[in-house]
């Protein structure tokens, strides 16, 4: 028996863009269960408090789509007992911890120079696209892990917005909730005290200048673009989703009936 946790999501004080995916409607009526599928930004600086409260969510197993350079920038995830811990890099989205630095260290003219005239969005567009065509294993994986034995599972990333969105994004799609109520709950990543907190290595306030954080806003936005865009790779490039999850993804109707099983009221 899984913990059913309220609609309205907890406040926690270290963890970002934490909540429950249950509720979420599928075209056939049925329902995301609750408290079987959560997303969130990364675990590294959870309270006590915050991991008293992951605890009591009965986890089997934490998804963390990290690289290398993500853990070294923020840390390890917590420990939370009795939880398995997968980490799964996916393509980071601005694709390079070089990339990174600048966004971090960067003057305003080397930032006008990589994220300018659409430069940053069409990044992202570009790095959401390569998720899904580039990234089928990892994502099998996911989906034929919860479709087993891995729920209640959460999945997250840095900001948990991109690489967990696309997930979270895949495994829905896979249990038949419609593109429409998918995009809803990825753009809630939106919300003021979801959003990852920009981090510039200077602390004047030039660094965080009005012109800074709008070229910046691109990379840490969700915007439906980007989500948009993973998705109109699915049709171009395997036809449909139900080629997508077969052929792409490797998952048998049988499968994906155990995945239903696992997450849908």
């Amino acid at each position: 028996m899984t913990q059913q946790i309220p609609s309205t999501e907890p406040e926690l004080a270290g963890v970002r863009n934490f909540r429950d995916v249950g509720g979420l409607p599928t075209v056939d009526g049925r329902r995301v269960r609750h408290g079987v599928l959560f997303r969130s930004g990364h675990l590294a600086h959870a309270s006590d408090e915050d991991t008293v409260f992951l605890s009591s969510l009965g986890l089997h197993t934490v998804f963390d789509f990290r690289n290398a350079a993500d853990q070294k920038l923020e840390g390890p995830d917590v420990e939370l007992p009795g939880v398995r811990n997968v980490n799964l890099p996916l393509s980071d989205p601005a694709d390079g911890a070089e990339f990174w630095r600048m966004v971090r260290d960067g003057d305003i003219e080397q930032l006008r120079a990589i994220l300018a005239d659409g430069r940053a969005a069409d990044r992202m567009i570009v790095s959401y696209r390569t998720i899904i065509k580039e990234r089928t294993a990892e994502h099998s994986q996911v989906v034929h892990a919860l479709a087993e034995d891995s729920v209640p599972a959460l999945m997250h990333c840095a900001a948990g917005k991109d690489r967990a969105g696309l997930s979270i994004a895949v495994t829905l799609l896979a249990v038949g909730v419609g593109r429409e109520a998918i995009l809803d709950d990825y753009l809630k990543s939106n919300a003021t005290h979801r959003r990852y907190k920009v981090r510039r290595s200077s602390t004047s306030p030039s660094a965080y200048s009005p012109e800074v954080m709008e070229l910046l806003s691109p990379l840490f936005d969700a915007r439906a673009e980007y989500l948009t865009a993973a998705f109109d790779t699915v049709e171009e490039t395997w036809g449909g989703v139900d080629a997508y999850l077969e052929q792409g993804l490797g998952l048998t109707p049988a499968t994906r009936e155990r995945l239903r099983e696992r997450l849908l009221d």
